[in-house]
């Protein structure tokens, strides 16, 4: 693509949305073949006078020229979301997939690789609030994505500067008092910027794929951690750690494996590691997701879902998973007053996990009043600052050996 000046054009940077996952569960041969048909639809959607190009991998790129205005090169975004509502049907399989798509129009003053540049911006974008739509550049976009590529990097080192830590917060059991799990969250301490809330660094990490390397890290240390733990807890007392993973980990059998070999390694049975996931998360990535969970499952790994209440699970879709703990958001606990006023969303949720066989966790409890509230609806299971803040390891042991006794 040459520079151009005094004409307006647009450039469409495209990326398969998952499209990992269809090679991993179909095989190479299938998506090459995916690959092929969709080039197809793609041609079918733009004018003879505009250029399609294949940049590599499953990553296209689309030249509009002599266009008349935004409206234009939205519609044909429009047009190739449309192509691919329909099934892919490729090697005797039938498959659905989408696309994201960063749009830069301009008036040809830019050069080809700004414009190109630009495009991957907003093609990271559109990846970021989900895939399967399309997002225009603007300037502010440049600066975010600064901003993340400088995060996302200091992150890459942070494990190896030993920046980043993991503490453990105790869920205790109502009936006994005993601490029977404990929460794995990840904390940074940064050299220039102190400490970095998760609230900041999570979604960076989610959005630059990071957090596929930072999260295997956390599963392996704190898997060690209960591990070591062990041999300083009473032999009845086989704590359970719940680490949290992403949707990114979520949709790749490479999860299983290294479950598998992280387990091999520290001598954590199965049946002492729980990973939770938030609600909305889970939603956006069940159809990916499912055979991971339940293969999972078929290996006596818990899966808790966090959060839950916030999100929009059908009974129905809820009753197909293999869940087995659900855990009240906080927000909903926060708001429980001393006369039990707005325990109504926990009481239902309560007596849905009941009704599935399930174990439920409140979490953010801070009150006492709280805590009684929730032992009035036989909830199974507590966390929060009532009870204790997130612990380092050793501060955490001695928790746990405290509760032991009790």
């Amino acid at each position: 693509m040459e520079r151009r000046t005094g004409e307006q054009c647009a450039v469409l940077f495209l990326d398969l949305d998952r499209f990992k996952g269809i090679n991993e569960s179909l095989g190479h041969s299938i998506g090459d073949q995916l690959l092929v048909t969709l080039a197809r639809r793609l041609e079918a959607c733009v004018r003879r006078c505009d250029t399609l190009a294949r940049l590599g991998g499953d990553e296209f790129a689309i030249l509009l020229e002599e266009i008349g205005g935004l409206e234009e090169v939205t519609a044909v975004c429009d047009r190739i979301h449309a192509a691919l509502r329909q099934p892919f049907l490729v090697g005797g399989c039938e498959t659905y997939t989408t696309m994201s798509i960063g749009v830069v129009y301009s008036d040809g003053a830019q050069s080809a690789s700004t414009l190109l540049s630009n495009a991957d911006t907003a093609l990271y974008r559109a990846k970021a609030q989900g895939g399967a739509c399309h997002t225009v550049f603007e300037e502010t976009m440049h600066q975010r994505a600064v901003t993340l590529w400088q995060l996302s990097n200091h992150s890459q080192q942070a494990v190896q500067r030993q920046e980043m830590h993991i503490r453990y917060q105790p869920i205790i059991d109502l009936t006994t008092g005993q601490t029977t799990s404990v929460e794995a969250l990840i904390r940074w301490n940064h050299p220039q910027h102190g400490s970095i809330s998760p609230a900041e660094f999570i979604p960076v990490m989610e959005e630059t794929g990071v957090i596929t390397d930072i999260g295997y890290w956390v599963l392996r240390a704190a898997c060690q951690q209960v591990s070591q733990w062990q041999q300083n807890l009473p032999r009845h007392l086989r704590p359970t750690v719940n680490v949290n993973v992403s949707p990114r980990q979520l949709t790749h059998f490479a999860l299983i494996e290294q479950i598998e070999h992280i387990l091999a390694e520290t001598g954590l049975a199965a049946e002492q590691l729980r990973l939770e996931i938030t609600e909305n998360a889970l939603i956006q990535t069940i159809d990916l997701s499912m055979q991971v969970l339940k293969t999972l499952q078929q290996l006596n790994i818990g899966l808790c879902i966090d959060d839950f209440g916030m999100g929009y699970s059908s009974l129905s879709r809820l009753q197909q998973l293999p869940v087995d703990t659900l855990k009240i958001d906080r927000s909903f606990i926060r708001h429980i007053k001393q006369d039990g006023e707005n325990i109504e969303i926990a009481r239902s949720i309560v007596d849905l996990a009941r009704s599935l066989d399930m174990t439920v966790v409140a979490e953010g409890v801070e009150t006492q009043h709280q805590l009684d509230q929730l032992k009035t609806l036989a909830c199974h299971k507590v966390q929060g600052f009532y009870f204790a803040k997130p612990l380092l390891p050793d501060a955490a042991l001695r928790f746990m050996q405290a509760t032991a006794s009790v």
